[in-house]
């Protein structure tokens, strides 16, 4: 059993104690939180399992990484912190541990990452003997492996379209939310996530992943972006309420330019009330999806629909980006100490996971 330390118990975190938990390679062997409240707590609890695992959360990081764990699941935010995200992961590569984690987005595509962002990981990683694993949900599996395996299904391929639409009133972080992603905020109002140059910061990485895999040299990666005001205010049973006349819905793409035309595109809509943007693409049921579109010879159109925590479809896009990372960790540790992406880590059957009672191993 490969002992394995969740770091950060907010939306990520939660999932990644309950992935941890359930893989038949790993033993939870530690919990890390920053909130003084949480330090105690049972990990079952933190991770809404519905029983107690026996293990207290700390906030002791000196003595768990002194443990000499073999994985660790960096779940704590690098949104607003990625200085000090990339601090601590450093931190725990150079203790000898695999990390995986989604938070440090220029490291999605980790050989098109910026020399300040790798060349650090690189000499941990050199020092201490661990490696590091960056993915997710979207950017992640959803515009790395999905659509790249479902490209090997067509016979002529035209445009690889990705696309997350979702209803952010359901995603249970409000600063992000309203002040990332602007939601609520004035229309002259500029989101940091839409600004000029941070979709390609954040996104491009996975655009010039699925160039690399399918053999195609980009020209360059360009930006599109559209806002909407809400028509009339409305009430969120989870964030309250979003004035008429702010940011209600945001649509962007970040396309990959191949030969003049925009052949690999990532598209985001968001909206936080149905009734915004009824134009633009919606979800199936209108709460989120992401899909994958394949225009060519055939058209293939792939959505895809998760749900956790009491059928909340956010918190299932981030149980599967925490399944795409924790079911990595024992290939990472059989691999040599390294930085990986998507197209080096395979996505493989859930071996091992077929349980008889949900949320339990069966002795």
């Amino acid at each position: 059993m490969l002992s394995t330390i969740v770091w950060g118990t907010g939306n990520v975190g939660r999932a990644a104690i309950r992935a941890v938990e359930a893989h038949p390679a790993l033993k939870l062997a530690a919990v890390l939180v920053h909130n003084p409240d949480k330090v105690g707590r049972d990990a079952g609890d933190l991770g809404d399992l519905g029983h107690k695992l026996g293990i207290a959360a700390t906030d002791d990081i000196d003595a768990v990484l002194a443990g000499g764990p073999h994985a660790v699941v960096y779940a704590a935010s690098g949104d607003i912190r990625p200085d000090e995200a990339l601090a601590d992961i450093i931190r725990a590569i150079r203790a000898g541990a695999v990390v995986v984690t989604p938070s440090l987005y220029a490291l999605y595509d980790q050989r098109g990452a910026p020399p300040e962002l790798r060349e650090p990981v690189l000499a941990a990683i050199a020092d201490g003997g661990g490696s590091l694993f960056v993915s997710g949900v979207d950017p992640g599996w959803g515009n790395d492996v999905l659509p790249l395996l479902i490209s090997g299904l067509g016979t002529v391929v035209d445009v690889i379209r990705c696309q997350e639409i979702f209803d952010y009133s359901t995603y249970d972080q409000p600063d992000s939310v309203r002040y990332l992603v602007g939601m609520g905020q004035p229309m002259d109002y500029e989101p940091p996530m839409t600004a000029p140059t941070v979709p390609t910061m954040v996104w491009g990485g996975q655009i010039r992943l699925m160039a690399r895999a399918l053999g195609v040299e980009l020209d360059e990666i360009r930006e599109t972006l559209d806002r909407r005001a809400l028509d009339a205010t409305v009430s969120t049973a989870m964030m309250g309420e979003f004035e008429a006349g702010t940011q209600g819905a945001v649509r962007f793409e970040v396309q990959g330019i191949v030969e003049g035309e925009p052949r690999i595109v990532i598209e985001h809509v968001t909206r936080i009330h149905a009734s915004c943007a009824p134009d633009w693409p919606m979800p199936p049921d209108g709460v989120g999806a992401h899909r994958v579109v394949i225009e060519g010879r055939p058209r293939i159109e792939v959505t895809v629909e998760a749900t956790d925590e009491g059928g909340n479809r956010s918190a299932g896009g981030n149980a599967t980006a925490v399944g795409r990372l924790v079911s990595a960790i024992d290939w990472l540790v059989d691999a040599e100490p390294g930085l990986y992406d998507a197209l080096d880590v395979p996505l493989r059957p859930a071996v091992g996971k077929l349980v008889g009672k949900l949320g339990r191993r069966e002795p």
